[in-house]
């Protein structure tokens, strides 16, 4: 981890409550939050709506929200995205405000695993969130993650890798950085930040 000081606590000295993960695609944060969601019960990770069609094996409220691009402007004009953002310069992703105020209300621990775009988004709304980049171990690492997927087309691949460059350059933006070397060791690293024991997991 690299933490960034200036915004490590709150003016109390406890962590913020919600935890924002972020980072270049293909980098993992879906495997890292699911590891999460399946050791550490404690944290109560946000799903995401998205405009794009389910992959082979998703699940409808367990990996997203999938809503049709209508629907999706009628939460944006109704104020009820906490943020949004259109990925890869095709589908639209967000988080439902309700839903997260909900679980803070809850006292909860919020993990919320988001896009480059959002996370700024929510930095506005939120700014006393935790926000944490995932990295990859290195650039070659990341292409051959992307690659060895087989979910994307060439041209997906290649607009991804763009993107992925330019999310990259985005790492001092955040206040702590985990390296996704081992998913488990990341996963761990993650919820220490969020103020947790990553001994009290199941």
């Amino acid at each position: 981890m690299r933490p960034r000081p200036e915004h490590a606590e709150g003016e109390s000295g406890q962590r913020p409550r919600i935890t924002v993960l972020a980072g270049p695609t293909a980098v993992g944060k879906g495997t890292v939050s699911r590891y999460v969601r399946e050791h550490y019960p404690q944290v109560w990770l946000s799903v995401s709506a998205t405009t794009r069609p389910p992959r082979r094996g998703e699940v409808e409220g367990e990996h997203y929200f999938f809503v049709a691009p209508d629907r999706f402007d009628e939460l944006i004009a109704q104020d009820q995205m906490l943020e949004w953002a259109v990925v890869h310069g095709k589908n639209r992703y967000g988080t439902r405000r309700d839903t997260v105020q909900r679980a803070l209300d809850e006292g909860q621990h919020v993990l919320l695993e988001i896009d480059l775009q959002g996370a700024r988004q929510v930095r506005q709304a939120m700014p006393e969130a935790t926000f944490v980049f995932l990295a990859p171990p290195n650039w070659d690492e990341l292409v051959q993650r992307l690659v060895g997927r087989g979910t994307e087309s060439a041209e997906e691949q290649r607009r991804r890798l763009e993107t992925a460059r330019m999310e990259l350059a985005a790492e001092p933006e955040f206040d702590a950085v985990v390296v996704n070397d081992r998913v488990e060791r990341a996963a761990e690293e993650l919820v220490r930040i969020m103020g947790l024991d990553p001994e009290d997991h199941r």
